[in-house]
């Protein structure tokens, strides 16, 4: 057997149904050939993202109806608190409805115009978060993560080199905090090691400038390095937690990841300064201190799904039914980003489509085909989304891989649904030349990718006749 058998049992389920090959490209046709815009009713194996969209267990559901809905100091908050400290260990806990909530209180209290975040790689929201308080959002992962083919254990490493370059360019004075992204989303899902955890944290020291992890993915992380850093094999997941986060001064989190519940997120800080005035936004955008915008019944799944992320069964499971969807690919010679990640194998789009240009947004190329040859849904993570601007040059510059990201949503899948998903991706490589490059007709200023329209280069459908 090749993957841990489900450790949980299927006690309710949703009927989905396939529409038309015809229906589907009308659908897309109208939606600008931008899956965010499909209608979730004509999706068949949805895997834009793994972000608020898995299924909660019994003990979570039996939480919600347990909440306490007090406006003010409420048991679950309490439940909450102590749940994320004893697993964070910071001293400040600071609910958000969700991640991004959380990344805006940040950097509206600790960024000033003209100052520097470096990161492994900073997702979109990250980036936009930093660029939104006219901070500078600057990436600095290790050249290996760069490189999709490269089998490594840890390609979500931060490059000491490229920090230091950062401190040397910029001065210390310019850089309020560094963050680090643990699993590496936008570079496959890869996880950082402990190593480069404890030399960032150092480096930083040194220096006396904060650490901040994004921790949306904190479990899965732990449970790499539990299984391939010497040294951690024997080691606990929550105790392998507890060691990575006391080499920082705080973290944000999306609790839609690996707190397994589909809304909530929360900022922890150490700062005391930095924890008063997140605070007092959090009174203006979101809620009271104890709620940030969440019900009390939130609150308390979270609280729940914070402890059942750390079972080793679980993550085991997890995590090899995303390896097993890599095996899958490999079988049908689809390229995709090595090793397999947490939360999501990542196309490599460049490589299935070679003959297109990054101008011509190969990786929303395969996202829109993926649907419209499978009813599969899953979101590029490319030039679309994070082409940018170098703040010294002014101009664009397209990022160094095309991936699509197959995010695997936590509890909801068989292994027969991503089966099949392999299958699609084979039938979308296998169309090659026939598949049009895309140009955008439309777009907002920001986050584009979300709402952008675009259109076939040249006229005529995505899809050539053959």
């Amino acid at each position: 057997m090749d993957f841990p058998f489900e450790p949980y049992r299927i006690k309710v389920v949703e009927k989905i149904q396939r529409v038309s090959r015809e229906e589907r490209l009308r659908l897309l046709t109208e939606a600008g050939h931008n899956v965010f815009k499909v209608p979730s009713t004509a999706i068949y194996v949805d895997l834009l993202t793994d972000s608020g969209t898995g299924a909660m267990s019994d003990l979570q559901w039996a939480a919600l109806m347990t909440g306490d809905e007090a406006y003010a100091c409420s048991r679950s908050f309490a439940d909450f608190e102590s749940t994320i400290r004893d697993i964070f260990g910071y001293r400040h806990v600071i609910p958000t409805h969700q991640g991004r909530a959380a990344e805006g209180l940040l950097f509206a209290v600790a960024v000033k115009p003209g100052q520097v975040v470096p990161n492994n790689i900073h997702f979109d929201t990250t980036r936009a978060n930093v660029e939104h308080v006219g901070g500078i959002a600057l990436d600095c992962i290790d050249d290996a993560g760069l490189d999709p083919a490269l089998e490594a254990p840890f390609k979500g490493d931060m490059s000491l080199k490229k920090l230091a370059h950062a401190f040397e360019k910029y001065g210390v004075a310019r850089i309020p905090f560094v963050m680090l992204t643990i699993t590496n989303n936008s570079g496959g899902g890869q996880p950082v090691s402990m190593a480069n955890a404890k030399a960032v944290s150092a480096f930083c020291r040194e220096r006396g400038v904060p650490l901040i992890f994004d921790a949306c993915r904190f479990a899965e992380n732990a449970w790499f390095i539990q299984q391939r850093e010497p040294g951690y094999r024997e080691t606990a997941i929550k105790d392998i937690c507890r060691e990575m986060f006391a080499l920082g001064d705080g973290c944000t989190m999306s609790a839609k990841k690996d707190a397994l519940v589909n809304i909530g997120g929360f900022l922890c800080l150490n700062d005391d300064t930095w924890a008063q005035g997140a605070t007092n936004l959090l009174i203006l955008r979101e809620g009271f201190p104890t709620y940030g915008g969440l019900a009390g019944r939130d609150l308390a799944a979270v609280a729940q799904g914070l402890r059942e992320v750390l079972d080793p069964d679980y993550l085991a499971y997890r995590i090899g039914q995303v390896a097993r969807l890599g095996t899958r690919l490999d079988e049908h010679g689809v390229p995709f980003v090595r090793p397999t990640g947490g939360h999501a194998v990542y196309l490599d789009a460049s490589r299935m489509l070679p003959h297109l240009p990054q101008s011509q947004f190969p990786a929303q190329v395969v996202t829109a085909a993926l649907y419209l040859i499978g009813g599969v849904r899953a979101v590029e993570i490319g030039s679309l989304m994070f082409e940018h601007r170098d703040p010294d040059t002014g101009k664009l510059v397209p990022p160094a891989m095309e991936l699509v990201r197959l995010a695997v949503p936590r509890r909801v899948y068989t292994h027969t649904q991503l089966d099949y998903v392999a299958s699609v991706c084979a039938e979308v490589m296998a169309l090659g030349e026939r598949l049009r490059g895309l140009e955008i007709t439309w777009e907002p200023p920001t986050l584009r990718h979300f709402t952008a329209k675009l259109r076939p280069i040249g006229g005529g459908p995505l899809l050539r006749e053959a």
